[in-house]
């Protein structure tokens, strides 16, 4: 393995105030005689938090919010310890991070850029984290990833789903424990197959940043492959909240099958209006018009109500799932908060641990470490079954759901029935594969 303990200094060259589009240079300092970025002195460890609080994803951040809280519970010997009783490594030992006491402090990323990188310099800068996990865009992912390598953190991202988080844009300081839209499409395209055949014709709709593009790219290559046409895709602003304007013109397409690469509030809004013009309930080419959801959450189908029965997609993680990983996490969220996690919730209490026990098992809260200790490590019992996080982009694989809106849902939380657990070799592909490729993750950065 390449020695990656160098000792550089991180500077950054363009940051934001939060709230604006004003960037600004940045340099992080640090002391010389501090080994690392953040190296903790005292009987305590501070953990930044951003999520977005508030925004089109804010539903997401919050949940993700209340499961990094309960993480550092656990971790902190506090509770019922939850996943550090089922999590294969036994690193942990419910008394903080290498015997430090963990502490957190918290950042909105408002579903921006700029506005993250902000809250993550603050975070890093003024309070002394020594690791940034969340967000739930991968517009902000890629951001405060580039952020962290720079300022010699350990970035452990949330939700982030795009291709480019551990493709183009990956970085040797950064890990993901969510899956990519490469496996959304890979996981989805057979049970569609299967279900709608494969003389198809699609209509997508896009979000306009970085998960949409590569989403729309994923899904069109999965189902072409099948034999579906792609008939339009049509990007459309983050910041929409009604997509009237959008369905009107896939009544008269051709199309048969209309594909959502929205998430969050889009999606809830998005899907809303396509069943409100009664897309449904309609015959075009002589099949019955369908919808899909590529990318699911039980948030968004909660807030889509029963707009989402019998509509496709895929998922990270449910929490009706049996392993005892996830039941562990389950029971110890469900008490605390009075109801089920949402898959965003689940991976960020994931990567906390994770990154916890990187630093257990590694002896140094160094990032390089930290790094070392991470890559190809593989595990069990946080909830996703075998795991593995490759060295080579830090990318993490396990199996991968397909989801089905309830017809019959029993309870407010059955909103999502599981149709299929896709198995992590189905979803493999290569580091080099075109979809991912054009970046390099270098080598990991201490910081100071």
């Amino acid at each position: 393995m390449t020695n990656k303990s160098v000792t550089r200094r991180g500077v950054l060259k363009s940051g934001a105030v939060a709230g604006t589009g004003l960037a600004l240079p940045t340099i992080f300092t640090a002391s010389s005689a501090a080994a690392y970025t953040n190296e903790p002195t005292g009987g305590s460890v501070t953990l930044g938090f951003n999520v977005p609080q508030t925004g089109p994803y804010a539903e997401e951040g919050n949940d993700e919010l209340l499961a990094q809280q309960l993480a550092v519970e656990h971790l902190n010997g506090e509770g019922d310890g939850g996943c550090l009783n089922t999590f294969t490594s036994k690193a942990l030992k419910g008394n903080g991070i290498l015997g430090k006491k963990v502490e957190f402090v918290t950042g909105d990323t408002q579903t921006k850029s700029d506005a993250a990188r902000a809250s993550a310099k603050s975070m890093i800068e003024k309070d002394g984290a020594i690791m940034i996990n969340g967000g739930s865009s991968s517009g902000v992912a890629v951001a405060v990833q580039g952020l962290c390598q720079e300022a010699g953190v350990i970035f452990m991202a949330g939700l982030t789903h795009a291709n480019d988080t551990t493709g183009k844009d990956k970085k040797a300081n950064g890990f993901r424990h969510f899956f990519n839209a490469y496996m959304s499409g890979a996981a989805l395209a057979p049970v569609l197959a299967a279900e709608m055949g494969k003389e198809r014709r699609a209509y997508h709709l896009t979000a306009d940043y970085n998960w949409g593009w590569t989403q729309e790219e994923s899904i069109v290559a999965s189902t072409e492959a099948l034999g579906w046409e792609t008939v339009n895709t049509v990007k459309t602003p983050l910041a929409s909240t009604d997509f009237s304007s959008y369905i009107t013109p896939v009544l008269n397409s051709g199309a048969d099958v209309l594909v959502l690469n929205h998430y969050g509030g889009n999606m809830v809004n998005s899907l809303t209006n396509a069943i409100q013009f009664g897309l449904l309930d309609k015959v075009a080419n002589g099949k019955d018009f369908k919808i899909v959801v590529p990318l699911y959450s039980e948030l968004m189908a909660a807030g889509a109500g029963e707009n989402i029965k019998g509509v496709l997609g895929s998922m990270n993680w449910n929490w009706q799932l049996q392993d005892e990983g996830t039941k562990a996490f389950v029971k110890s969220f469900g008490e605390k908060y009075g109801k089920p996690p949402s898959n965003s919730a689940q991976t960020c209490y994931a990567q906390v641990l994770l990154y916890a026990d990187a630093c257990e098992r590694a002896g140094t809260f160094n990032p390089c470490g930290v790094v070392e200790a991470l890559e190809d490590f593989e595990f069990d019992g946080l909830g996703n079954g075998p795991t593995w996080y490759r060295g080579a982009d830090h990318q993490c694989f396990k199996d991968v759901l397909v989801v089905r809106g309830n017809e019959n849902p029993t309870n407010a939380y059955d909103t999502l029935e599981i149709v299929e657990i896709t198995p992590r070799a189905q979803v493999e592909y290569d580091p080099e594969h075109p979809m991912f490729s054009g970046g390099s993750l270098g080598e990991c950065n201490p910081g100071a």
